[in-house]
């Protein structure tokens, strides 16, 4: 079974090389690089065992980008304190919207009219409306880049009718087929990033509940997933223009 890997990142501006990656279950790293092929120099390395390649990679790479501790350091909040977070933070909110189904979702009467008559009555009376409604007041930015796959599910279907809410509020929102969310190699992790400073990642339970939320303020960490939203963001299409194209479709 092959390896899950994820890229950590670069120490290069141009061809991505030398570069690192994280073994996800095991949390083994990879590192690659032009290889050290001068004899002098090989034959100065101890234990270099037949089969394996010597490569050259830059110190900072290894002190930017590798975990700094083989089990990340994390605290772990319940969805009180994440509910906190919108109201605290001081220029951006970036959301990463992965999954194919919200169970939390289907709890809600307008769900329920969503799914009875393909549209749902939005109000605006939800703490959290109240809470993003002040925060884009002030100009702080909130967006989100949903992943849609085709066919979309039912609850994918809701959130881009959700989207004529949460837009009045002041949020932008994108879409991106999942087929061209793997071609860039987008993570399947859902989660917030705050003021491209603090991650806040979503965990959910095999129901599909969100349970708890895991902050992360790791540098590392922090700056690949500025690198997610700036991917998503650039190749996603606003929900409306998004919603438009699926209609000339079908």
């Amino acid at each position: 079974m092959a390896r899950r890997l994820r890229f950590n990142g670069t120490g290069s501006g141009e061809d991505g090389c030398p570069a690192v990656h994280e073994d996800l279950d095991s949390g083994e790293v990879i590192v690659h690089g032009p290889p050290l092929t001068d004899p002098e120099d090989v034959a100065q390395l101890q234990h270099l065992s037949e089969g394996e390649v010597a490569v050259v990679v830059p110190r900072e790479l290894l002190v930017d980008w590798t975990p700094k501790e083989s089990t990340r350091q994390v605290k772990s909040i319940d969805l009180n304190e994440f509910s906190a977070l919108f109201s605290k933070f001081e220029h951006t909110a970036w959301r990463l919207e992965t999954r194919r189904r919200y169970a939390s979702d289907e709890a809600a009467d307008t769900y329920r009219q969503f799914v009875a008559t393909g549209a749902a009555n939005w109000t605006f009376d939800h703490p959290y409306c109240k809470t993003i409604r002040e925060q884009t007041s002030q100009g702080k930015r909130v967006e989100r880049v949903r992943i849609v796959d085709e066919p979309p599910t039912t609850g994918q279907l809701y959130l881009l009718d959700n989207a004529k809410r949460n837009s009045a509020l002041g949020e932008d929102i994108r879409n991106l087929w999942r087929a061209d969310a793997e071609r860039l190699r987008l993570p399947a992790e859902d989660f917030w990033l705050f003021d491209s400073r603090l991650i806040a990642l979503l965990r959910f339970d095999d129901d599909d509940q969100l349970t708890h939320v895991d902050l992360i303020t790791e540098p590392a960490e922090v700056v690949r997933c500025c690198m997610v939203r700036d991917a998503a963001w650039h190749h996603a299409v606003p929900w409306k223009q998004f919603t438009e194209k699926m209609s000339d479709d079908t």
